[in-house]
């Protein structure tokens, strides 16, 4: 059961949607188009008003692992367009709680958080976070993509770059014990981040949540009880 009473999977039956063939539409397109009209998770997050079907990750993370604790102090890295940030505020109790969303595309508001427009990679950006935080993170999360390529091997190396580059920024802003959680991608390299995770995480997870694409190489990496 989700500890904020809702459900991290889609509820209630779908119609199947067709999409016509348009002029200028290419096959590919319309595929996609498809896809999105007929994903579950599309379909609930509209429902639920998140901002994308992402949010279903990140919930069926926490309801694995039970991270987002009331009262926490959460990151977001790379928040656009807000999915993770939402989530985080609902887990952690607007009010009681303090959600941080930063990515260098300016983002809509979000009720309970406060999303600055900034590069991660800059260097006043740690010590602003903690002062916008109020102390150290008890959580940091990254579902940074880079824009594919279709090279896959070339995408993998973009997002394990920035997966790296997010832990580097954890280990400047976590407290102990804290949880760090970032996208990765199947591909190789992913050992290598691994075991620069578990030289600074008590247990390091590699987790595959329902709402990832059966067909997506993405995965999870979950660091729990930072060391500090």
């Amino acid at each position: 059961m989700a500890k904020d009473g809702k459900g991290s999977r889609p509820t209630g039956r779908q119609a199947t949607v067709r999409v016509k063939t348009a002029r200028g539409r290419t096959v590919s397109s319309q595929r996609w188009l498809q896809r999105q009209l007929n994903d579950p998770y599309v379909v609930e997050a509209k429902k639920r008003g998140y901002r994308s079907r992402a949010a279903f990750k990140l919930l069926q993370l926490d309801d694995q692992l039970r991270f987002l604790k009331p009262g926490g102090r959460v990151v977001d890295l790379g928040a656009a367009p807000g999915g993770w940030t939402q989530v985080a505020v609902e887990r952690v109790k607007a009010g009681k709680g303090t959600v941080i969303g930063i990515d260098i595309t300016p983002v809509e508001p979000i009720a309970g958080a406060t999303v600055i427009a900034k590069d991660f990679y800059d260097e006043d950006a740690p010590a602003e976070l903690i002062a916008l935080l109020g102390g150290p993170a008890d959580v940091v999360l990254s579902d940074m993509a880079a824009s594919a390529t279709g090279e896959t091997q070339v995408d993998h190396m973009r997002i394990m770059g920035l997966a790296e580059t997010a832990h580097d920024f954890a280990r400047q802003i976590l407290k102990p014990g804290g949880t760090f959680v970032a996208k990765v991608l199947r591909g190789g390299t992913e050992r290598t981040l691994l075991d620069l995770l578990k030289k600074d995480f008590a247990k390091v997870r590699h987790i595959k949540p329902e709402a990832s694409r059966a067909d997506s190489a993405e995965m999870y990496v979950v660091g729990t009880g930072f060391r500090g």
